[in-house]
């Protein structure tokens, strides 16, 4: 039976044509010794029988058929598993081979994804370097599929077919037949939602981070969760709020080092409509833009205006029509969108990892980063959990960003400033 692409699967997938835009994901997981690596392409092995999206290759479609998902026939798993051993690697040497991961497109003869396993680190570590498509799964996703390739999470989930929602669409269609009136009121603020989650911004609000290219550069940084989270309570929000008010922080920093004075950015907030009984793969996530006031100093108040705005695009009704949506972008000119995209300043991702000490191949886990794509934006900073630390993967398009440590360093005295907060 053919499987077409969702619509926001068949728009990520789609972005891919353009560098600037291109929707690749990169994990880094830092381990405290090397593992045993036939244990991990097992593990890879196992994910591409339970995960079906890791033997199956996209295929266009004739149009305006969507494209659809195809089992690779000619499917090898040596091809999308490689090993490095390089005497006196340092971790810029692994940011900088995860970049190079990050820049680089895909055979899209073959399934979106690939692992590198690396070796010879000056420390004795070793590190697993991961790519995939945002097409094939999220970041909620990937952290669901991980589940399969650490040691101690238990037994991988049982593979199955994402329900359909055509019957939510039908009932809500025959609700709409029975009570035409009352239809129509609860229809205007959905529409209007629909709208403002669709509709042309101005921006991008910053004067200096503006030009966007397919160069990038990757950083990274690491705050106590516990910290962090308490600053977001504090000051009456959560610990993404926190997080955003710390990015949002470090970009105010970052202008005035240029002279540069502001009030607020354009943001992207993925947010996540997986439900409990989706599949692992698959995009279940929806872009979101707010106006974040990085122009307020105080961090406190500065979470607590963030949490408000944050706040009432969680709330949106659109959320429950992003395929639509997605489908919407997909049917509209290549230049029309990727101009859209360009005009948001920034994007800013909270990934929930693991709560637990993990284990790969018999290694223990040091750490592990995500870089999320730009998709258009300046910057993206990922956000992802482990254990009690929110380690923080920068992804900066060079061109809008041409002195990343700078950069750096900012988005780090924005998160000392955040975790300061004092009830």
């Amino acid at each position: 039976m053919c499987e077409y692409l969702s619509g926001a699967d068949a728009f990520m997938w789609s972005l891919g044509d353009d560098p600037v835009l291109r929707s690749t994901i990169v994990t880094l997981i830092v381990l405290e010794r090397p593992p045993d690596w036939q244990l991990v392409a097992d593990r890879f092995d196992q994910i591409s029988r339970c995960v079906p999206r890791f033997r199956q290759r996209v295929v266009r479609s004739i149009p305006p058929l969507p494209p659809r998902w195809e089992h690779d026939p000619d499917f090898d798993l040596e091809f999308h598993l490689h090993r490095l051993t390089r005497p006196g690697l340092r971790q810029s040497d692994l940011l900088a081979l995860a970049g190079t991961a990050l820049m680089t497109g895909y055979d899209h003869r073959r399934p979106l994804w690939q692992a590198t396993f690396v070796d010879g680190l000056s420390d004795g570590s070793g590190a697993l370097l991961c790519k995939f498509d945002h097409a094939l799964t999220d970041g909620v996703g990937a952290v669901q599929i991980a589940s399969i390739l650490f040691d101690n999470l238990g037994k991988p989930p049982e593979g199955g077919q994402v329900p359909s929602r055509s019957l939510g669409l039908a009932s809500r269609a025959l609700t709409a037949l029975r009570h035409p009136v009352d239809a129509a009121l609860a229809t205007i603020p959905t529409a209007l939602s629909i709208f403002r989650a669709a509709r042309p911004i101005a921006g991008p609000r910053s004067p200096i981070m503006r030009n966007r290219t397919a160069t990038r550069h990757l950083d990274i940084l690491e705050v106590s969760k516990s910290a962090l989270q308490f600053a977001g309570r504090a000051a009456g929000g959560s610990l993404n709020d926190a997080f955003i008010a710390a990015v949002a922080g470090g970009l105010r920093r970052y202008h005035e080092c240029h002279g540069v004075a502001l009030d607020d950015l354009v943001m992207a907030m993925p947010i996540s409509i997986r439900r409990h009984d989706d599949a692992a793969g698959g995009n279940r996530a929806t872009l979101m833009r707010v106006a974040v006031p990085v122009g307020v100093t105080d961090p406190a108040r500065r979470i607590c205006a963030i949490h408000e705005r944050t706040g009432k695009a969680r709330a949106e009704r659109s959320l429950a029509y992003t395929q639509l949506i997605a489908s919407g972008l997909n049917a509209m000119p290549r230049s029309y969108v990727g101009a859209e995209l360009r005009r948001v300043d920034f994007v800013a991702s909270d990934v929930p990892g693991f709560a637990v000490a993990l284990r790969l191949g018999g290694a223990p886990v040091r750490m592990q980063y995500a870089f999320s794509p730009t998709l258009g934006a300046s910057v993206n900073t990922t956000m992802l959990t482990y254990v009690d630390t929110c380690a923080i993967g920068i992804n900066a398009d060079t061109g809008a960003i041409p002195d990343p440590n700078v950069l750096h360093d900012c988005l780090a005295a924005g998160f000392d400033e955040t975790v300061s907060i004092v009830p």
